[in-house]
């Protein structure tokens, strides 16, 4: 029996909010069971320095966690003068799974800044993160079609993410912080809404795991990953 009652396969409620930020290109509340984040998509009509002349544009992203999301408050980054190694691994990941679901030539030489603020922490922060933060992408880039900025549509497809692990020896879908603090093996799956794979991260958090395990986390992830990509759907209508 899972701590929440949920079966292995069952993710936690879900809820996103969209145009939750008036002054945002794109922006979204997600609800993960009891993980809050707001997203939020800023449009730069300027590349990086690095595409300046390319043809080409940039998604990345930044991601931070307020100071009281998590049970005991947690000191703000910039009061210690620089982000964390945990914040700048989990920015990255965003910044790259949404990438690759963007035509960057299409999009243009700008960039598009998702800012992902954490208000309350229960697990699966940044998957969370991954999935609002493409509904606040789309929904800028929506402003741009009908702005006629872009020729076509710059999305290739979904974006979303979810965590698996073993816990009590089992293959769960979407863990919750008391699971995951006592998981065995620890995963999240970044994959596009047609199932293929973006990202994979998986680690033994105390025994090793298994192929058949690996397979199985796999599997579940899939089918999270599509309820995911249908509650992206039903928030842009």
């Amino acid at each position: 029996m899972r701590p929440s009652g949920r079966e292995l396969s069952e993710l936690r409620p879900i809820a996103i909010e969209t145009g939750v930020q008036r002054n945002a290109e794109g922006s979204c509340l997600i609800r993960v069971g009891g993980t809050e984040v707001l997203c939020s998509a800023s449009i730069e009509d300027r590349p990086p320095p690095f595409l300046k002349g390319s043809g080409q544009g940039w998604v990345t992203a930044e991601y931070g966690m307020l100071p009281r999301a998590t049970t005991s408050r947690t000191r703000r980054e910039a009061a210690a003068g620089k982000q964390g190694g945990r914040t700048v691994e989990i920015q990255r990941l965003i910044g790259r799974a949404l990438r690759a679901g963007v035509d960057r030539r299409a999009l243009g030489e700008r960039q598009i800044v998702v800012d992902c603020d954490v208000l309350n922490a229960d697990g699966g922060t940044r998957c969370a993160a991954i999935t609002g933060g493409w509904v606040a992408l789309r929904l800028a880039v929506n402003k741009l079609i009908a702005a006629k900025q872009v020729l076509g549509d710059p999305i290739l497809d979904h974006v979303a993410a979810v965590s698996c692990g073993i816990y009590a020896g089992q293959a769960v879908l979407d863990l919750d912080y008391p699971e995951d603090s006592e998981a065995g093996t620890d995963g999240n799956f970044v994959m596009t809404g047609a199932g293929q794979l973006i990202e994979v991260q998986m680690s033994a958090e105390g025994a090793a795991f298994s192929r058949v395990q690996m397979v199985q986390m796999l599997d579940l992830a899939e089918a999270g990953v599509a309820q995911l990509v249908s509650a992206q759907k039903a928030a842009l209508g």
